[in-house]
């Protein structure tokens, strides 16, 4: 098989990144073709380079919706993907999602498109949510099928119509496994914490620095692996509320998985999430989880078993679960290794790719035009 990827941003590591660098390390390893285009330059692309994955910039798409810029670079990935000739196109995030099935629909190639969180519903403002459902609606349409990273991805598209019930798949996101010695010895103490997440808005680390401000009379330490235009408002917080003697700010990490063998407790106070990668990296180190009860995180982490839930924005709750964990050592053993058992059953990479891989062929069985539209298409210049 011959596949382009196609995601938004190149100057960023977050979960749609590391699902298609590993999806495309692995179809590269197993002999199929493979090249990933992405929006400008930056982090992702010095990733991939060091995989010696192929990759394209696509260098007008950016964030920000403008229309020239979008057209320009709907342009540009036509022009792309003439080169490459995929025999299907895997799409990433709204905006690449959209400009890359429109692209791959005018040259006769299937897509399959990942939202990674879906831009329809309270994650923006009402009036932007009902443009983009209008736009994702039409984009269904030339879509041979759409994958949500969990169930709660796929309720929202079945809520807001987005696309045919039949066009409409679940695929968990996945990791690989570590190697034991970095699995984490949670009964250690004092315990240490720690939050992997882009210090931005929808991260909340206020919320979490407001809840351990709140048990300095018990023995912990935070790591804040992760970084962001919302960093020096951390540390600012951080010092007024008495507690930046307690923090590390250890920075974006390529790999954390040193840094969670290090912890004994995972923290996540995000306000809207889809199926964050980081809660599975915890489940993989067995760590017990502390996270809010917000998007696929429940498919993840079973309240009482594995871990604890927090209803989202809420303080008290947050720091009532985080005082019974940094207290019993042995109620964090039982909900670590109960989350490992679940990351392997449920949450592997292997997992994650097998059935990505049916999803493809199955799109490619299915095909919206016949081959030689397609050849035809590749053949103009």
């Amino acid at each position: 098989m011959r596949i382009a990827y196609i995601i938004t941003r190149a100057d960023d590591v977050g979960g749609g990144q590391v699902h298609v660098r590993d999806l495309a390390g692995e179809f590269l390893a197993q002999g199929h073709e493979v090249t990933v285009l992405a929006g400008g330059s930056g982090r992702f692309f010095d990733e991939l380079d060091g995989l010696r994955i192929p990759r394209y910039s696509i260098r007008n798409m950016t964030m920000p919706i403008s229309p020239l810029k979008d057209v320009l670079a709907l342009f540009e990935i036509i022009r792309a993907l003439r080169k490459i000739r995929p025999d299907i196109v895997a799409a990433h995030n709204a905006k690449a999602g959209l400009l890359g099935r429109f692209a791959s629909a005018l040259l006769g190639c299937p897509t399959v498109f990942t939202p990674h969180g879906w831009s329809i519903s309270d994650r923006i403002s009402a009036r932007k949510g009902k443009l983009f459902r209008r736009l994702e609606r039409l984009a269904s349409l030339v879509s041979a099928r759409i994958v949500n990273v969990c169930e709660y991805e796929l309720s929202l598209a079945l809520q807001y119509r987005v696309a045919a019930p039949g066009k409409l798949a679940v695929v968990h996101n996945g990791v690989k496994d570590v190697a034991e010695t970095l699995r984490a010895d949670v009964t250690r103490n004092p315990p240490r914490l720690a939050m992997i997440a882009r210090m931005a808005p929808p991260k909340d680390h206020a919320l979490l620095l407001d809840a351990l401000s709140g048990l300095q009379h018990l023995p912990w330490s935070l790591d804040l692996i992760g970084d962001g235009p919302l960093e020096a408002d951390i540390r600012s917080q951080a010092s007024r509320l008495g507690i930046e003697n307690r923090i590390r700010f250890l920075g974006f990490r390529d790999h954390p998985a040193s840094a969670l063998q290090a912890a004994q407790i995972f923290v996540l106070t995000s306000r809207s999430e889809a199926f964050p990668y980081t809660i599975l990296e915890a489940m993989r180190a067995g760590l017990p989880v502390v996270a809010s009860d917000v998007g696929g995180i429940g498919e993840a982490v079973v309240a009482g078993h594995s871990g604890l839930l927090a209803p989202v924005g809420d303080a008290k709750v947050l720091q009532r679960h985080l005082a019974l964990l940094i207290g019993d050592p042995a109620l964090r053993k039982e909900y670590g290794d109960n989350g490992r058992r679940k990351y392997l059953k449920h949450f592997t990479f292997e997992r994650m790719f097998r059935t990505t891989l049916g999803v493809y062929q199955d799109a490619l069985l299915n095909r919206m035009k016949p081959e030689r539209h397609k050849e035809a298409a590749f053949s103009r210049r």
